[in-house]
């Protein structure tokens, strides 16, 4: 059933809107309502928040929550801080793929305010001034354009939820069916993603070595393929820098993009990864 993300500042009243999000629809649905955060795995916040692969692994631990939470059954509430866009995204993507709502309920405060109302809390459960400047430094505002945003609802302090704005948009609104990126993908052969950053790495660094010694309008032949690449195609089109070649910055991005795009389209020949990724090549740099 559908989930409600939480998000805001630290200290910036999500719990408080949790609760009230809960007892409303434990009143009004015959839903069983879940709130999961931060508070029930009992962390130390100035520790984990202080450390990058802690609070990537309580991030994980959260989503895995949500998404062992949502059935039939449950209205789930994501209480955390959801302060990075990248992590909507994932949690969009994982509720397009179980064909489910959600909404993102945004509590609106100003540094200050998050500030004087972390002073008023008890010193085991206060965050230390350094992070949460830290936090509301990298925090990235919701934006109702991006659909893992929307619908949004953007709760200023003293402002009453809007219960029934959000019921309608998490019980009436029709449900989008899930794209490509959120399906599951078809199963193919055990060494496919071995093989796919072996091989696309092999080329990558093919094309490196070759650009070391070959000029603007020569063909680099890659081992193990048919395919050549012209480095005629690796002058940039808006420049008349003819001794410039292509980086490993530049490849690397195409590498991931071809990675991307094979993965959600898998073959089950992989001799011909190689010959794949040197179209995919030729034809982005034209």
């Amino acid at each position: 059933m559908p989930l409600i993300i939480i998000c805001g500042f630290p200290c910036s009243g999500k719990s408080r809107r949790a609760q009230e999000l809960k007892d409303y629809f434990i009143k009004t649905t015959d839903k069983q309502v879940c709130i999961i955060g931060d508070e029930i795995h009992g962390i130390d916040k100035n520790s984990v928040y202080a450390d990058s692969q802690k609070e990537k692994h309580l991030r994980g631990t959260l989503r895995s929550e949500v998404e062992r939470k949502i059935n039939k059954d449950h209205i789930v509430i994501l209480d955390s801080l959801n302060y990075i866009k990248g992590y909507r995204y994932e949690l969009f993507c994982l509720i397009k793929h179980v064909q489910t709502p959600h909404c993102l309920v945004y509590c609106l405060t100003t540094a200050a305010l998050s500030s004087d109302w972390n002073k008023e809390r008890e010193d085991d459960n206060r965050y230390s001034q350094e992070i949460l400047d830290a936090l509301i430094l990298r925090f990235e505002s919701p934006d109702s354009r991006n659909r893992w945003d929307s619908p949004l609802f953007t709760i200023q302090k003293e402002e009453r939820l809007p219960f029934e704005a959000i019921s309608d948009a998490l019980l009436k609104r029709k449900v989008q069916p899930p794209n490509q990126s959120t399906q599951s993908q078809p199963l193919s052969s055990s060494n496919f993603l071995f093989e796919l950053d072996r091989v696309t790495q092999d080329v990558l660094m093919a094309v490196l070595e070759s650009q070391k010694t070959r000029i603007p309008g020569h063909v680099i032949a890659i081992p193990g393929t048919t395919e050549k690449i012209s480095l005629t195609f690796l002058i940039p089109l808006r420049h008349i820098d003819v001794t410039r070649s292509l980086n490993i910055t530049e490849l690397g991005k195409l590498r991931r993009q071809f990675i991307s795009y094979t993965k959600m389209h898998p073959t089950e020949n992989t001799g011909q990864i190689a010959n794949m990724f040197v179209q995919y090549l030729n034809k982005s740099m034209h």
